[in-house]
């Protein structure tokens, strides 16, 4: 989910009244077929297990990482129907305890990572072990990443031509046109065809349960009894899910950044109470930028920051930057420090020199990267199948045009981006899912911990709340006057050191807890 805590009190006011079509049957069982299903898959998994080796060369990895696949069906409604693979990644424990070098740390088990997306790809998250803050996690666990269905090369969606999908210069209007709506309409319906014709049939088990499901034959091939296992972003919705569905099978559970699970929210109503997020994020950056008007020379308030911005989105409108950075261009990459703080010296860098006549800077951050196209459009085509997939959209495109006309009045920074990226979803031709009621009742499901930052945009705070609010017995851990997307394993001391009790020794606070915000970003001190 593209989906702070801390609205303005015009942006809540204005999220109250915006309206979606609801899910259709939101709070549904899952089939019995598709749990016998999944049970079958999952003892297949168990005998086969994970012929771990080395990985390709394209993945270009140190020695230490292991790569195999597990395989699972593409529908587990028909288990001996067309099974598809999976890609798993290893770095197995190195029991070697980075405070006593004659300490043999023991093996915990594995611990499964999945970054979010929909669409991104856990392959590489094994090597997080090498850094120091993950050492002592690394020397009990397996750490394991994975590229979800859709993903990478397991069993990858795509829903049109890589070399067509960075499309750039190109314009971001805050207040579009009736002409330029009507154009993106057209884009978005001809996109979701392209879904359909690429993928046919298959397309439709591209969703949230089915990865739910997916992770626990992935843990069943690790020879795991139990899970452990760490969402971030969108990696805690389908985590809920499967908490809701199988909570005995729970050892220990991360959720970092957690997304909104009511039904209710899933998706257009999350993407719209994201927008508003993201407006408060863009302040707090300008904020920063303005405190560091001697550096930068932006502007030493917000508001004159937010001018110099504008006047740059003006000037690569009409004459763009190395011919590949527009308007466009110029947002995508301040939506980029929008999740993440440390971001905010290089965006507020470059567009300070671009202002003052050296665009190399600019353009070497927000360029398309041709290299990348093929990598980007199937992240793309999986972030949309899944999402259009879980739940019903509004399928009117007046709904739409009201919801974020109004929301575009008071958060015009995210707004229509977020409607472009999502509207092939008022045009799905595949069935939807329905709904899961994310919940667990007392005793079901072990203790799990919740991490977030009060001021996170991508996936702002009220979703950490519901979700502990829906999982009885679960911890949430509140980085307080912060904002970056995923805390988990970051800079702040805090945050890692109720990771750690948790994963290590299952040790939580009795049920909620605050850290401090960790330091700002210091601006570039060669300015």
């Amino acid at each position: 989910m593209k989906a702070p805590a801390l609205y303005s009190a015009a942006g809540s006011l204005l999220l109250t009244t915006l309206s979606a079509a609801p899910a259709d049957s939101a709070g549904a069982a899952p089939g019995v077929a598709e749990r016998h299903g999944t049970a079958v898959a999952t003892a297949r998994a168990e005998a086969a297990g994970i012929d771990f080796g080395r990985c390709s060369k394209e993945q270009d990895t140190p020695g230490s990482l292991q790569c195999g696949t597990v395989t699972v069906p593409l529908d587990y409604a028909h288990p001996n129907g067309k099974q598809i693979k999976l890609t798993v990644s290893r770095v197995r424990a190195t029991h070697k305890d980075p405070n006593n070098s004659k300490h043999r740390v023991p093996r915990q088990g594995a611990l499964v990572f999945n970054p979010g997306g929909p669409g991104a790809s856990g392959m590489y998250f094994p090597l997080i072990g090498l850094m120091p803050k993950w050492k002592r996690l690394a020397a009990a666990y397996d750490l394991v990443g994975y590229a979800p269905r859709g993903v990478g090369r397991s069993a990858p969606l795509s829903c049109q031509e890589p070399k067509r999908f960075f499309k750039g210069p190109s314009q971001a209007p805050t207040h579009p046109s009736e002409s330029y709506k009507q154009e993106r309409i057209a884009q978005a319906k001809a996109y979701a065809r392209g879904c359909a014709k690429r993928s046919g049939s298959a397309l439709r088990h591209y969703h949230s349960l089915n990865n739910a499901r997916d992770l626990d034959v992935l843990r069943a091939a690790l020879g795991e009894r139990k899970l452990t296992f760490m969402g971030a972003s969108y990696g805690t919705y389908f985590g809920a899910l499967y908490a809701t569905l199988f909570p005995s099978h729970v050892r220990r559970m991360v959720f970092d950044s957690a997304v909104n699970p009511d039904p209710e929210q899933i998706w257009y109503r999350n993407n719209l109470t994201q927008s508003a997020a993201f407006e408060g994020r863009w302040a707090d950056f300008r904020d920063w930028i303005a405190r560091h008007d001697d550096v930068y020379g932006l502007g030493d308030t917000a508001e004159k920051v937010r001018r110099s911005y504008e006047k740059a989105a003006a000037q690569l409108s009409a004459e763009p930057a190395g011919g590949k950075v527009g308007p466009a261009q110029l947002q995508g990459t301040f939506l980029q420090a929008g999740y993440y703080d440390d971001y905010w010296p290089s965006r507020a860098e470059a567009l300070s020199a671009y202002l003052k006549g050296d665009p190399k800077p600019l353009v070497g951050l927000a360029a398309p990267v041709t290299e990348a196209a093929a990598e980007a459009e199937n992240s793309s085509a999986v972030y949309t199948a899944v999402e259009c997939n879980d739940a019903s959209w509004p399928t009117d495109w007046k709904v739409w045009d009201r919801d974020n006309t109004r929301l575009a009045r008071v958060a015009p920074f995210e707004t229509w981006d977020n409607v472009w990226t999502n509207l092939p979803c008022a045009y799905w031709l595949a069935p939807r899912q329905q709904v899961l009621d994310v919940r667990t009742g007392a005793g079901e499901l072990p203790p799990t911990l919740i991490l977030a930052a009060e001021r996170d945009a991508a996936t702002p705070y009220d979703g950490a709340v519901e979700l502990q609010r829906r999982l009885s017995g679960s911890v949430l851990v509140t980085e307080r006057d912060s904002g970056t997307h995923g805390i988990a394993g970051g800079p702040n001391a805090c945050v890692n050191g109720y990771l750690d009790a948790y994963l290590l020794e299952g040790r939580l606070p009795v049920r909620r807890a605050a850290c401090a915000p960790h330091p700002e970003p210091n601006p570039q001190a060669d300015q």
